[in-house]
Order: structure tokens, then C-alpha cells, then sequence
């Protein structure tokens, strides 16, 4: 007995030590606070156009409904341009919050004048659809349009976010020998750049080695297979941040040290270094690499999430009730470990090029798009705009991730008899009153999930507006100081 009371009481200091850190950062109330505000907005502007193109692809695919919209070609242009804006935009635009939050004020002119690309990049993909004939190219990960004004789109935000994760590197935020709270995230957040950094490398090199002579759906298909792969830790280690932050921000810190936080972010980076190694050894147009390229993506990211979900379940099972105004964090960070969580496991289920597949990624990129909402919630009053408040705030994660569970439930039914992915209308060809229930779930999930998404819209607007009030400014610095004085 004596011997187990020797070993429970330092594991209880260290819980103990680890509860009383504080998983936090303070948004510089310096110029950078302006751009990250820039890129907040810009995340939104991105789902706004998202979800006027997502009505059209659940209407497109739902059964009876599907002949209301042009089917074909016009099913794949939308669908297009809602997954780069509501995937690659939207993720950009907050890596660009973040990672400008953690920066000093050195390169700002780099800071405004990506920001200022990426703006305008995203505003010619949103509109390319309207400037002539585009062809679809359902290549994963980034889908394209064959069009002028859609590529020029996609390569100005390609080199935005270039010059982001540049600036990340040159005006590094500076961190403590201390290690706390704050310098774990702090790492988390240049772990996550260093990812993006790799992933940008792993493009030059797939633009070098694929060929242009290729037909366009084996070149974009080839060409955006290694980054893609890679840019999906990046995305990870974002979520994982944001997981530890939000944790801290409802009264539920992690029961760990930032020391232990920070080796998950480094097993999280780890995986990122077998990329160059894969291009070393196995050229892009092999079936090796691509093989290579999925294990790599699929087994590497692992390591670092189930630790921190586990961490993660001990702190919300700790916590009392959420105050009133951490319950729409509080609920988005449930809804984040659930969404993705799902998208985790159906991964296992893939069998084939059918809807299991997007289930699957519905479910990790929507559980990584919730994280950032309720960090989103979080950091508004920082960025000098309104609190988050109200039913609304707290009712839109629950609808939005309940609509996207129905929506990759209904998929995961619908694939396992054999329905196709990246097909709508009469093109499914829907035989069985299964298929036809199945996607049908699949339709009904999307419309709410779609709702969902649009309140989230509604309440940043919201404190955005509101923000016009002196009251919500002050309260903003009194935020701020309250979090330096904690880190």
C-alpha cells in the first residue's frame, strides 16, 4: 500500500501541474491583429460561396429532386468550386489567422500583401464558373476547372499561401525556455507551417516530374496526389491546436504538461519527413507512390490523434457545466472529436472508388472545420469584434455536424451497395429502394448540414457588426490582458 501511495501522489502533481497550465495565446494588438481579422473574413467569404454551391449539389443528388438542377457537367463544375472554396480557401484563410497571431511584427507588408492574393485568387475561382465554357477535372484533393480564369484563381492562392507560410518563417513568434501552455501551441502552430512548407516542396517537385503532354485527368490527378497527401497534416496538427486551446477556453484543460503536448505535435510533424523520402525513392507517375502516399496518410497522422483524443476525453469528463458563454466552443469541440472520429473509421471501410470514400473524407475535413469554427467563436472577441452568445451560437455545431453525420451515414449505406462517387442525377443509376434510402439520408443530412454551416455565417456576421459597439472593443483589450497576464 505504501509503495502505490509513493506512486499515485507525484502522478497526481504532474495532473495536477499539468491542469493548472494554460493552453493559450494572446492576439497582438498590433497591426497583425488587422490582417488576421483579414483572413477570418476572407474563411468566411470562402464558405458563403461554398454554401451557395453545396444547395446545388445535394439538390443534384438527391432522389426526385435531383431533375429540379442541370445534372452532368453542371453537377461537376459546382462541385468543383464548392470543395476548392469550403476546403482549400477556407483552410488557408485560417492557417493565415493563426499562423499571423503567431508572428511578430516583422514582414508585415508580406502579411498584407498575401492576404491581398489570396482575396483576389479566391475571387476569380468563385466567379470563373459565370466566364465561359469550364471543364470539370474531378481530380482529388484539388479539383480543377479547365478554365483561364479559374486556373489563374487557383495559382494566385497558391502562391498566397506560399508567401504565408513564408512569413511564418521570417517573423517567427518568439518562444519561452520555459515551455508552457503557450509555447506548446506556439509549436503546434510552426509544426504546422513546417507541414504546409513540405507540402508546398512536394508540388514543385510533382510539377517538375508530371508531364504536361498528359490528358488533363491524369495530370491533375498525378500532380496533386503527393501535396495533397501532405497537406492533410498540416490541416491535423491545425485541428490538434485548436482541440488544446478550445480545451483550456471551457474550463477544460488537458491533463498533460506542455511538454507532453508538445512531443504529439512533433509525432504529428514526424510522418511529414517520410514524404520527401517517397519522391526520392518512387517517381510520381508510379502506382508505388501513390500506394505509398495513401499508407503514409493514413496510418501517419494516428500516432499523434489518439493520444490527444484520450487526453482530451479525461478533461471533458472532469468538467462541470460550460459557462454560458463557452457552450457554442464547447459544443463545437465535441462535435469536432465525433465528425472526426467517424471520418477515421469509415476510412477503414474503403473498399473501391464508391461514396464510402466521401464519407470518409466528409467526416475528417468537417471534424477539422469545426475545431476551427469554435476556435473561430473563441477569437472573435480578440480580434476586436462581439462575443459569441445565444442559442443560435450553441445550436449550430449540433446542426451541422448532426446533418454532415446524416449525410456520411447515408453515404456509407449507399457505398456498400455499390453506388459510384462523383455522380448525381439518373448517372447514379439508383436501382434498389436501398440505394434510393440511402441517398436520400445522404440528402437530408446535406440540407441540414448546409443550414448548419450558414448559421455559423450568421454568427460572425453577427458579432461582426455588433462589434461597432464601443463595449465589445474594450472588452476585446480586456481579453488580451487577461491572457497575457495568465501566460
Amino acid at each position: 500500500m505504501k509503495t502505490a501511495s509513493l506512486l499515485v501522489e507525484p502522478l497526481d502533481r504532474i495532473v495536477a501541474d499539468a491542469r493548472n497550465e494554460r493552453f493559450d495565446l494572446a492576439v497582438p494588438a498590433t497591426e497583425q491583429r488587422a490582417i488576421a481579422r483579414g483572413w477570418l473574413l476572407l474563411g468566411v467569404a470562402a464558405l458563403i460561396g461554398a454554401g451557395l454551391f453545396s444547395i446545388l449539389l445535394v439538390l443534384a443528388r438527391t432522389p426526385y429532386l435531383g431533375s429540379l438542377v442541370p445534372g452532368g457537367s453542371f453537377f461537376r463544375v459546382a462541385l468543383v468550386v464548392h470543395v476548392d472554396l469550403s476546403v482549400l480557401v477556407w483552410f488557408i484563410a485560417m492557417a493565415g489567422m493563426l499562423w499571423t497571431i503567431d508572428t511578430s511584427t516583422r514582414r508585415i507588408g508580406l502579411g498584407w500583401f498575401a492576404l491581398y492574393l489570396g482575396a483576389a485568387g479566391t475571387a476569380l475561382m468563385a466567379v470563373s464558373p459565370f466566364t465561359g465554357p469550364a471543364m470539370p477535372i474531378m481530380s482529388n484533393y484539388v479539383p480543377v476547372l479547365e478554365n483561364d480564369v479559374f486556373l489563374y484563381g487557383l495559382i494566385v492562392v497558391g502562391v498566397a499561401f506560399a508567401l504565408l507560410t513564408l512569413r511564418s518563417f521570417l517573423a517567427p513568434a518568439a518562444m519561452s525556455f520555459r515551455l508552457d501552455g503557450a509555447d506548446a501551441l506556439r509549436f503546434g502552430l510552426k509544426a504546422a507551417a513546417v507541414a504546409a512548407a513540405v507540402s508546398l516542396l512536394a508540388m514543385i517537385w510533382s510539377l517538375i516530374e508530371v508531364p504536361r503532354s498528359l490528358a488533363s485527368e491524369e495530370y491533375y490527378e498525378l500532380l496533386f496526389w503527393g501535396p495533397g497527401h501532405v497537406i492533410q497534416f498540416c490541416w491535423t496538427l491545425l485541428m490538434l491546436v485548436a482541440w488544446a486551446w478550445l480545451a483550456n477556453m471551457i474550463g477544460a484543460p488537458l491533463p498533460l504538461s506542455p511538454r507532453v503536448v508538445v512531443l504529439i505535435y512533433a509525432i504529428g510533424l514526424l510522418s511529414v519527413f517520410v514524404a520527401p523520402l517517397i519522391y526520392l525513392n518512387w517517381t510520381v507517375l508510379s502506382l508505388e507512390h501513390q500506394k505509398m502516399m495513401t499508407w503514409l496518410m493514413r496510418f501517419g497522422g494516428g500516432l499523434a490523434i489518439l493520444p490527444m483524443v484520450l487526453a482530451l476525453a479525461v478533461a471533458l469528463l472532469r468538467r462541470t457545466e460550460p459557462d454560458a458563454d463557452a457552450r457554442p466552443m464547447h459544443a463545437a469541440l465535441l462535435c469536432s472529436l465525433l465528425l472526426f472520429a467517424a471520418g477515421g473509421l469509415i476510412g477503414f471501410m474503403i473498399r473501391g472508388s464508391d461514396v464510402r470514400v466521401p464519407a470518409h473524407y466528409h467526416g475528417s475535413i468537417v471534424g477539422v472545420t469545426l475545431a476551427l469554427m469554435g476556435l473561430a467563436y473563441a477569437l472573435l472577441p480578440r480580434l476586436g469584434f462581439a462575443e459569441v452568445r445565444g442559442r443560435i451560437a450553441v445550436a449550430q455545431p449540433w446542426l451541422y455536424a448532426g446533418g454532415q453525420l446524416l449525410h456520411i451515414v447515408g453515404l456509407l449505406w449507399s457505398g456498400g451497395y455499390g453506388v459510384q462517387r462523383k455522380v448525381a442525377g439518373a448517372e447514379q443509376a439508383l436501382r434498389s429502394p436501398q440505394e434510393i434510402f440511402g441517398m436520400g439520408l445522404m440528402g437530408l443530412g446535406g440540407l441540414v448540414a448546409i443550414v448548419g454551416g450558414m448559421l455559423f455565417i450568421v454568427v460572425v456576421l453577427r458579432a461582426v457588426l455588433d462589434s461597432r459597439d464601443g463595449g465589445a472593443r474594450r472588452m476585446s483589450v480586456r481579453d488580451d490582458t487577461t491572457s497575457v497576464r495568465a501566460g
